[in-house]
């Protein structure tokens, strides 16, 4: 029988899991419900705005995905507002030109964040210390079906899909049967693993593990204008 030993669950301090749908968007909300969850209480953040911001800052275009610095430079220095400010949008924008946030969109939240150690041990570090973390990594078929319990080892034969990749929130960390885990928080909706989350054997995630991130201090951003 499986057993899951709970060492770290910082799940309370999240709300609902959200749903990127299609897009590109991982990081965005990675980053955004990380933002959120250290923030004084609970409180959606805008998603497109961050991920506007940290493609207008690093060049690309809304059909791909976000790069690590350019997301973390953005929280930095444009901050976020509530998602109110500006809702997420559910398709890509067929017009890039037309892709501008809304005039107002309230208050702007900005925080500062460094990239961190990518390993099993610096995440289980930060969670102890109550941070979640994003991660960054490869994925491959164990993750798109988790198994009972919501669990996630790979099969024997399993390899890290290099051209898969995906950003996610550490949000605790345990042991499965004496194998160290780390739960994670996915943007794939509710309906994926456990109402949102997943534990990833230190066996499925140590291989697959490229970039991590912490967020740390609230930054005023207020001065700053709204790039449009």
């Amino acid at each position: 029988m499986t057993e899951i030993t709970v060492s770290v669950d910082l799940r309370p301090t999240f709300g609902l899991a959200r749903d990127q749908g299609p897009r590109p968007t991982c990081l965005a909300f990675a980053a955004s419900d990380t933002h959120a969850a250290v923030r004084e209480g609970w409180m959606p953040l805008s998603c497109e705005y961050a991920f506007y911001q940290a493609q207008r800052r690093a060049g690309r275009h809304p059909n791909t995905g976000a790069v690590l610095s350019s997301m973390l430079e953005a929280l930095r220095e444009d901050g976020q507002p509530e998602e109110s400010g500006w809702p997420y949008l559910p398709a890509t924008p067929a017009d890039a030109a037309s892709w501008t946030p809304p005039r107002e969109v309230g208050d702007l939240f900005g925080r500062n964040g460094v990239t961190a150690e990518y390993s099993v041990d610096r995440i289980i570090w930060e969670l102890d210390q109550g941070r979640p973390m994003i991660v960054l990594m490869m994925l491959s078929r164990a993750f798109y079906q988790p198994a009972h319990l919501s669990i996630i080892n790979p099969a024997s034969d399993e390899q890290p899909e290099p051209a898969q990749r995906h950003a996610v929130i550490a949000a605790g960390h345990g042991a499965i049967d004496g194998q160290r885990a780390i739960l994670v928080r996915n943007s794939w909706g509710p309906e994926w693993g456990d109402a949102g989350y997943g534990w990833l054997t230190e066996r499925f995630l140590g291989p697959r593990l490229y970039a991590a991130a912490t967020l740390l201090e609230e930054i005023d951003v207020s001065a700053h204008s709204a790039a449009v």
